[in-house]
C-alpha cells in the first residue's frame, strides 16, 4: 500500500528535471525564439546610411541619417507603414506619405517601417552610425529551418568557475561581424575557465559587477567562429552568495558557467548580423565541445 507521504515523495521527484531535461527545454525555447515573424533569421540585407537620401533594396522610400536621426520618405502608394517606437506598432493604418523619423540610443535598435508585404525596416546605431536591416519573414533561413545543430548534453561542461569581479566596468572597444564596425562595451569581471589541467582567463562583458556573459572563440572546427555564453544571476551562482549590495568584495567568487548553454550570435546565421567580437584575449587553446555548433 502507498502511503500519502509516498504519493507526494514520487510526485515531486517526477515533477524535478533532470539537468538534460533543462537543457532540451531550453534548447527548444531557443529555436523557437530564433522563427519569430521579424527574428533575427529574417535578416536580408544592411546599409549604412548618410546624409544623402538612398535607396535600400526591398524597402520602399528614400533613407538617409543625421544628427537628428534615421529618416524615411514615401509617398503613399509606396505603401510602407511607419512603426511607433513607442507603442511597438504601426503608428498609422494610413500609408506613410512625407517623412517618419527614428532616434535609438547607441547599440540600440528598433522596426522602424513596415512594406506591404510584410518586411521590416530595422534601425540600428552602431558606434555612432545610422544603418536599416531588412528584416523578410519569407528570407530563406526561416522558412528553411529545420533547427541549431548542438553537441549532446555533457554535465562535465557545467563548470563553477572562479571569478573576480572588478570595482568599477572598464570600457573596452571590440571588434564586429562586420568589417571596420566597432563596439564599446564594458569589461566587469574575468573567469577562470579549467580544463583538462589548463586554465583560461577569460573577461566578462556587461553593465555592472555580478552579471554579464562571456563571448569567446576555441579550437573546434564545428562550432561558429565564436560563441557566447551568459551567466546566472548572482542569487544562481555557486560558491559564496552576497545578501544585497553589488559592490565587488560582497559578490560571489565563483560562478556556474554552463557551456552547454553556448549559443551563436545572429551574425553566425547571417551576413548582415553586426555583432560584437570577444575582447582579443578571449580564446581557449582547447576545444569547448558543448553548446550549439555552426547552423551554416
Amino acid at each position: 500500500m502507498t502511503t500519502t507521504d509516498e504519493r507526494t515523495t514520487t510526485a515531486a521527484t517526477t515533477d524535478e528535471q533532470s539537468p538534460e531535461a533543462a537543457w532540451a527545454q531550453w534548447h527548444a525555447e531557443r529555436e523557437q525564439g530564433l522563427t519569430g515573424e521579424h527574428g533575427w533569421l529574417t535578416l536580408v540585407a544592411l546599409r549604412f546610411l548618410s546624409g544623402a537620401p538612398q535607396s535600400i533594396p526591398g524597402l520602399a522610400g528614400e533613407w538617409w541619417a543625421d544628427a537628428d536621426g534615421a529618416h524615411v520618405r514615401a509617398t503613399a502608394d509606396e505603401g510602407l507603414l511607419a512603426w511607433d517606437t513607442r507603442t511597438g506598432r504601426e503608428a498609422s493604418q494610413t500609408p506613410l506619405d512625407g517623412q517618419h523619423t527614428v532616434v535609438v540610443p547607441e547599440a540600440g535598435s528598433t522596426l522602424a517601417a513596415l512594406g506591404a508585404d510584410g518586411v521590416a525596416a530595422e534601425v540600428a546605431l552602431r558606434t555612432g552610425r545610422y544603418l536599416v536591416r531588412v528584416r523578410d519573414p519569407k528570407a530563406p533561413a526561416r522558412t528553411g529551418f529545420t533547427g541549431v545543430p548542438t553537441y549532446a548534453y555533457d554535465p562535465s561542461w557545467v563548470l563553477d568557475a572562479p571569478v573576480c569581479w572588478f570595482d568599477e566596468p572598464r570600457p573596452t572597444l571590440v571588434r564586429a561581424a562586420q568589417p571596420g564596425l566597432r563596439h564599446h562595451v564594458h569589461v566587469v569581471g574575468e573567469v577562470d575557465v579549467v580544463r583538462d589541467g589548463q586554465t583560461a582567463t577569460l573577461a566578462v562583458t556587461g553593465q555592472q559587477a555580478g552579471t554579464g556573459s562571456v563571448l569567446f572563440s576555441d579550437t573546434t572546427q564545428d562550432t561558429a567562429e565564436w560563441r557566447v555564453v551568459s551567466l546566472p544571476p548572482v542569487d544562481e551562482a555557486a560558491g559564496d552568495h552576497a545578501a544585497g549590495g553589488r559592490a565587488a568584495g560582497s559578490l560571489p567568487t565563483t560562478v556556474r558557467l554552463d557551456l552547454n548553454r553556448a549559443i551563436n550570435f545572429p551574425a553566425a546565421f547571417s551576413d548582415y548580423g553586426t555583432c560584437p567580437r570577444p575582447v582579443d584575449s578571449n580564446h581557449l587553446s582547447f576545444p569547448v565541445t558543448a553548446g550549439e555548433k555552426d547552423p551554416r
